[in-house]
């Protein structure tokens, strides 16, 4: 029983806060569907009840589509939920890259302890015969990278979550500024499982994976209308760690949101199952260390 760090999971108390994709009577668009199930708080306790088979030791909560008008309300709520409940652990903050007044957001969510990088989610296409280079908002784009030229003065990380047909652009990002250590969200979105999207996604990955200061989150693996199943997700988290190496993959739940497509137990014995060939040192460094290290836990 290897200790656990979860490092990307979310809590919402949707009486006290404001999430509007959660709170707004219109649903958005959503990877998963249906998502209904969500609209309720989500506290440690839960988390707890859906993670009581497993060690965790920490947890690393991502920003969770917080009020865009305030988004380090968010990270004092979380200070109060940490200092109160003991988790999480730490926690990556909302802000928006290209806000004009994201310097000043970025200097008061590095002031909190609980704070170790952002996570502003690039414009992306849905398909990858749509992707093209600089468009408004993309990591291309001279105003998002400009906030995103001042995370490392703040010693911010920063986490991506955006399809695997943008990785190009990732790696251009992380070349550019390799001060900045950037984590790749829920497996560069491998959601088209045909054999020819696995070969692009698995070649988007290897090209990204030659920067050194890039890592891959291990995590939102679920594919909608579909349960977790090891047979669909097993290969992919193998070719996942191939790539990039069990020293810079990181296990995570993604919970509540990938409770939409199966339980706790199903995920953590899912990644399980898939690294069973590996030593106990790449394996304690997949579900804990790298975390630890990535997080400064």
């Amino acid at each position: 029983m290897l200790p656990i760090i979860d490092a990307h999971q979310h809590f919402w108390d949707l009486e006290a806060n404001y999430h509007p994709w959660l709170r707004d009577p219109e649903p958005i668009p959503f990877r998963y569907g249906d998502y209904s199930a969500l609209r309720r708080n989500y506290l440690p306790a839960d988390y707890r009840a859906d993670a009581a088979r497993h060690p965790v030791v920490g947890t690393v909560h991502m920003e969770a589509e917080f009020d865009p008008a305030h988004p380090v309300a968010e990270t004092e709520w979380l200070e109060r939920l940490a200092e109160r409940e003991g988790l999480p652990s730490a926690c990556v903050a909302q802000a928006r890259l290209d806000d004009p007044e994201v310097g000043a957001v970025l200097a008061a969510q590095a002031a909190h302890s609980l704070v170790r990088g952002i996570r502003h989610k690039p414009r992306a296409t849905t398909r990858p015969e749509d992707a093209q280079r600089g468009a408004p908002g993309s990591m291309d784009d001279p105003a998002w990278r400009r906030g995103y030229a001042m995370l490392e003065r703040h010693r911010l990380s920063f986490d991506l979550q955006t399809p695997w047909w943008h990785l190009d652009a990732a790696l251009d990002l992380a070349r550019d500024f390799p001060g900045t250590q950037v984590i790749v969200n829920h497996t560069g979105l491998p959601a088209d499982r045909s054999p020819e999207a696995l070969r692009a996604w698995r070649g988007a990955l290897e090209a990204l994976a030659y920067a050194p200061n890039v890592a891959l989150k291990i995590s939102g693996l679920g594919l909608p209308g579909q349960p977790w199943r090891a047979a669909a997700n097993v290969p992919v988290i193998r070719d996942a760690i191939a790539v990039f190496g069990p020293g810079r993959c990181l296990f995570a739940s993604n919970f509540p949101v990938d409770s939409l497509t199966g339980s706790f137990d199903a995920i953590v014995d899912g990644f399980l199952q898939a690294t069973a060939g590996r030593s106990e040192a790449e394996r304690r460094a997949l579900l804990h260390d790298n975390a630890a290290r990535i997080y400064r836990l």
